[in-house]
Order: C-alpha cells, then structure tokens, then sequence
C-alpha cells in the first residue's frame, strides 16, 4: 500500500510519521508548517521538527505525467483541483465553527460582566439612598442610653427623638370606640358565614394556580413575610431576605412597587386594610411605613433596640403594635410617628404579637414559650397560655373574637377559647414538622397553617381539609383572599404560590 502525505495527499518523496497525531507527511511541507505553527496540523498539539520521525519505505518511481492534450488528462486535472477545492472547503468549515464558539464565549462573558455591573450599580445607589437616610440620625444617636424613638418624614429629614408620649384619653376613647362598633358588627353578623365564601368541599379541591420565582432577588433567595391588601386582594405584599419588600398584582401578574430601605432581611410585613400603605419591620431594629405609590419611605420608627420580631395594625388603621428582642412591645402612632408607649417584659424576648379583632387586647409569645394576653388601656398582661415548649412562632386571633391559635418550635398548633381561658384542641403534627405561620380567614370559618406544608383546617370540627405541598422549600407565610376565594403563601424556596378551584 502506498503511503500518502496527510497534507498534499500525494506519495511523499521523504516521507516522515507524527509521534504527536500519528500521520505521515511530506517533510518539506511538515517542515514548513512546523516552523510557521508550531503544532500538528491534524490535532494542534505541540510538535517540534525533531521529534519527526523518517520512514524507510521503497523509492517509488513516478510515471510520468499523463499529456494534458487528452481528455482523460484533463479530467484527471480537473479531479485534482475538486478534490483541493473539497479539501480547502473542509478546513474552512472547521474554522467557522471554531469561530463561531469563541464568539459565543465571548458574547456570555459580555452578557455576565453587563449583569454584574447593573447588579453592582444598583447596590451602589440603595447604599447611597440608606446612607443619606441614617447621616440625619448620626448626630442624636446617644451612646450612653437607648433611643427611644426616631421617625423620619419623606424627605429624609429626622425629627427629634420623642419620649413616650403616652396613651392619652383621647386615644383611649378612639379605640373604645372602634372597639365598640366591631363589637356590634360582629353580633350583627351572628353565626352567619358571608353568602360568597368559599365551600369546604371546594377547598377541598384547590389547586396551584400560579407560582412566582421573581419577586426577590435569585442571590439571596427566601420570602420570609406575606400579606393580602384586604380592600384590593390583588394586591400581595411579600418581604424577603434581600433586604426588599414587593407589592404584587396577582391579576396583572405585574410587580407594581420595590421597597428598598432595610439595611438587614424583611421579616415582618403589613398592608393597610384600606389606603395603599404598607409597613415593615427587620432586624435592623427599625419599622418602615411607606407610600406604595411612590415606593418611598414616609416614615421610619425606631421604637426598639434589638431585631423586631412582630407586628400588628390595630382596627382604626392608625396605630401599630410591634415586639422586639430587647423584650419591649411598643405602640405608636404611624400618623405622627410618635412613640406612645414601650413596656418591658420582664427577662424574655418577645418573638411576635397579633392585635385581637376589636383592638382593645392583644397577644405576645415569648421564646420562654408562653402567650401572653395584654390590656392596652391598662398596659397590663391579664392572662398567660402555658403549654407550648419552644420559642412562640406565631400566633392569630379568630375574627369571630373567641378564639386564638399559637404555633411554637413543637410541631402542633393550640386553639385556645379567651372566654374561658384554655385551651380546648390541640392540632399535632409530624414530628419534625416546623409550624413559621397561621392564620384565620376573615369568617373565622378555615385556619391555615404554614411550615413543612401549607394546610387548610376547618374550624369548630378542626378537620383537615387541604394539603398543598407544592413549595420546594418551608413555607414561610400564608393568607386567605377575600371570602377564602384564593389562598397565597410564600416560601424558602423564593416563591409566591396562589391556589384555588381551576
């Protein structure tokens, strides 16, 4: 068989092997490529002129060239030139796709580098927004006491720490009032459930609707905090551990505001029954109220010194009840920003509190693992509800206004009866199970409950109606829509899921 040089693809006259591709050449034509590339021609390895090895092969005579005057010679010619032309086409061919993946590498890089600048760029501006917010406060921090309140108005301008201005008679009588009026709707209502809630049989039959990734950032993922605009239940408003709140359009799909700010995770987070204003709390130690329209902060409490870990908004939708790990709850004012009074819980931290439906009590949980039951008026707690182990995790009032629901580190949520003061059910539930959120439908009809899963009870017989096991991740928060139509919830696993009947 005669040997053929990888290159011309003609019988070399000196012919050598590639100890690198393992190819024979022509070594003037390998020579010259060598000295110009430096590599194989068939695989791009390195190869050197020295490492060619010669190949002893019989002298070959050629024949002599066939006369180009004759047909056969011509085709022959013209075989020749196809085949170069062929060969030429190949190598090209190979360099376009070379080419073609370099510049696709290029283009990702490009892409990436745009990305992080954007990224980079918006850190800068939040930075530069949080810093001009905190240099007004620098100069009335006090070292040497603790601060017992700062609000910041809209224009970033800090009015000066206020003392506890205290519950005055005329807030007093304001919340009695309120007090009074949901008192009498409520017996108004009676046992009657509104004509459009949701059956239990269609609960029964809810399915995912909708899932949303891209409310938080993808970095830092988890939603931590939820809530439903109560006259607009399109409207979800979700906190996250990138630091941001988001208000979401449920039905436009759209994200209508961003509320940057909080220099430390969203953890708590409520929407105004009735104006489009929405308040925060973060470990930051701070509480946010803020203006949805123009996604800017109205006004900034500083009511506590220590992570705030609950948040309620009583009836009348202008004052605010918060607790705190530096073992206070406060009250303020979210109309005035003025602190109206902070009260020490002797030796433990308070990890949430929930107004009750008519305002004029409300609920603590301790990490001592007790609900605490308090009188505003009076500033005092009435009542204790022992019986959790573990740090109270959540806790909801009914609206009916006879029945609260508390959740700790043990894996069961306890229904207890404010008539009688006990607990009359306890929902156990798998041992590792981790209860983050309850919460009671506006009929006081369902409860649902948010950790492992979410799950939907009906009230009275306490019967699991619904598991919805849809988030990939512990299920942070949960709520209902307007006559349990829908069910929201959010997640560790950087989703805002919505159920309901397809």
């Amino acid at each position: 068989m005669a040997l053929s040089c990888a290159i011309s693809n003609e019988v070399p006259e000196h012919p050598v092997i590639s100890p690198v591709s393992g190819s024979i050449f022509e070594r003037r034509l390998i020579e010259k490529y060598v000295t110009e590339n430096g590599v194989d021609p068939i695989n791009g390895k390195e190869l050197a002129i020295e490492q060619l090895i010669d190949i002893k092969a019989t002298p070959i005579v050629k024949p002599k060239p066939p006369s180009a005057t004759s047909i056969p010679a011509i085709l022959k010619i013209m075989q020749d030139e196809w085949d170069a032309v062929m060969l030429h086409s190949f190598t090209l061919r190979q360099q376009l796709q070379t080419a073609r993946q370099e510049l696709s590498h290029a283009l990702y890089q490009h892409d990436a580098a745009c990305r992080v600048i954007a990224r980079l760029t918006k850190e800068v501006t939040a930075a530069r927004e949080a810093l001009a917010t905190l240099k007004p406060q620098a100069g009335i921090v006090q070292a040497t006491i603790p601060q017992p309140a700062v609000a910041v108005e809209a224009g970033g301008t800090a009015t000066q720490p206020m003392e506890q201005a205290g519950i005055t008679e005329d807030v007093i009588q304001k919340l009695q009032e309120r007090a009074t009026v949901l008192t009498q709707e409520r017996k108004r209502r009676g046992r009657s459930v509104p004509e459009d809630l949701m059956p239990q049989d269609s609960i029964r039959s809810f399915q995912t609707l909708a899932s949303h990734p891209g409310l938080h950032s993808a970095s830092v993922p988890g939603i931590l905090a939820l809530d439903i605009h109560n006259a607009d239940t399109s409207k979800i408003l979700t906190g996250g551990a990138d630091k941001n709140a988001t208000v979401f359009n449920k039905d436009t799909e759209q994200v209508v505001a961003i509320l940057k700010g909080h220099t430390k995770k969203v953890t708590r987070v409520i929407y105004h029954p009735e104006e489009d204003v929405v308040m925060t709390a973060s470990p930051d130690t701070t509480i946010r109220v803020w203006n949805v329209a123009t996604s800017q902060t109205t006004l900034l409490l500083k009511a506590h010194d220590a992570p705030v870990t609950g948040l309620s908004l009583h009836p009348t939708g202008d004052y605010l009840l918060s607790s705190s790990l530096d073992q206070h709850w406060a009250f303020s004012d979210i109309r005035t920003g003025r602190l109206l009074t902070k009260v020490w819980q002797a030796g433990q931290p308070l990890t949430t509190a929930q107004f009750h439906p008519d305002g004029l009590i409300f609920g603590t949980g301790t990490a001592d693992s007790v609900v605490k039951i308090w009188d505003l008026k009076e500033q005092s707690n009435v009542a204790n509800f022992p019986g959790h182990t573990g740090p109270i995790t959540a806790i909801s009032f009914s609206e009916n206004g006879y029945y609260l629901a508390t959740a700790a580190e043990d894996s069961c949520v306890k229904l207890w009866d404010l008539r009688k003061l006990k607990n009359f059910k306890t929902l156990q539930l798998e041992e590792s199970y981790e209860v983050k959120d309850i919460c009671f439908d506006q009929s006081g009809t369902y409860l649902a409950v948010a950790g492992t899963d979410v799950r939907v009870y009906l009230c009275k017989q306490w019967q699991e109606l619904k598991v919805l096991n849809d988030h990939t991740a512990a299920a942070t928060g949960v709520r209902f829509g307007k006559h349990a139509q829908y069910i929201a919830s959010t997640s560790m696993d950087r989703t805002l899921k919505l159920y309901g009947l397809s």
